[in-house]
């Protein structure tokens, strides 16, 4: 597996070794050792979430808050996404910088998302199949979020807003200057 940290410190993409051959493939999603050994981070998963979508749905941006942050190691199972991660830690050299990546189904690469981060993702491909492990519980208290289109974030999704599919409750969050009092 190769290990690469992002710009965004602390944020990695993993890409596995597959192994193809005429029954299909198989790889090792993932391997604790190796990850430690690769970037000095332990870390223990404790939930794993999955989630179809149809072309055109935005989930995010989300995190948790104090106690209940998460670190993700996010992909995709089937279909193809771009997976986007914001850095939230105020202490940070990249506050509020943010860090895009295409995953799909086909180069199986993976997004490991520390504590610290908000995260969100746009499905580029209907019944797209989107998983990732938490190391911390989901806390319904501690749940907040950015609003996608936040002008200071200025993310570009890539995509045309007129036609993105998102939730009520994803366009009620915050704008990123309100999360952070700036």
């Amino acid at each position: 597996m190769v290990v690469e940290e992002t710009y965004l410190k602390g944020c990695y993409v993993l890409t596995p070794k597959v192994f193809n051959d005429e029954r299909g493939y198989f790889l090792e999603t993932f391997n604790e050792q190796v990850f430690f050994d690769k970037t000095g981070i332990k870390t223990r998963f404790v939930q794993d979430n999955l989630s179809k979508s149809s072309r055109g749905v935005l989930r995010g941006l989300h995190f948790q808050k104090g106690n209940n942050a998460q670190a993700k190691l996010v992909q995709v199972i089937s279909g193809k996404v771009l997976d986007v991660c914001v850095d939230i830690r105020k202490d940070s050299k990249t506050f509020g910088n943010y860090f895009s990546i295409l995953l799909d189904d086909i180069d199986k690469k993976q997004l490991y998302v520390p504590k610290g981060f908000a995260h969100g993702f746009i499905v580029l491909m209907d019944n797209t199949i989107f998983s990732y492990k938490c190391d911390n519980f989901y806390n319904k208290a501690s749940e907040s979020g950015i609003l996608f289109n936040d002008k200071y974030l200025n993310i570009d999704w890539n995509f045309n807003e007129e036609e993105i599919i998102i939730s009520d409750k994803d366009t009620q969050l915050l704008t990123f200057e309100d999360c952070f009092e700036l």
